[in-house]
């Protein structure tokens, strides 16, 4: 199985080894969960705002087959923005993968009309 590339960009500050790391362990969580994600591109930002309790955001976008998921969280400490935005993308996987084998396992029945009957 090989990983997807994971992607850490940050705006208006400095990354440090310790964010990339800290988000590369998080993202991995979410690799074993889903082994069909193509890519993950994580943004992390820092706002320069009066409102504090929005200061730090996090933002994900997982490429995989079909619509890409994306998902952004913002609070007052990064890694808590990070913690929580794992938390948000890792359900809404689990929640595609169930509805994608609800589909699978209740297909609809299709009316073939006259073309079912032999002449």
């Amino acid at each position: 199985m090989t990983s997807a590339p994971i992607v850490v960009t940050g705006v208006h500050m400095d990354l440090t080894d310790a964010l990339k790391e800290t988000v590369c362990a998080k993202v991995e969580r979410l690799l074993r969960h889903n082994p069909r994600i193509i890519r993950v591109h994580v943004e992390l930002v820092h706002t320069r705002c009066s409102d504090h309790s929005r200061e730090f955001g996090a933002q994900i976008r997982l490429e995989i087959p079909g619509p890409d998921i994306v998902v952004r969280e913002e609070s007052d400490d990064l890694y808590k923005s990070i913690d929580i935005l794992i938390d948000k993308v890792d359900r809404q996987l689990r929640r595609r993968h169930r509805l994608d084998k609800e589909k699978r396992n209740h297909p609809h029945p299709t009316d073939l009309g006259d073309l079912g009957r032999a002449a």
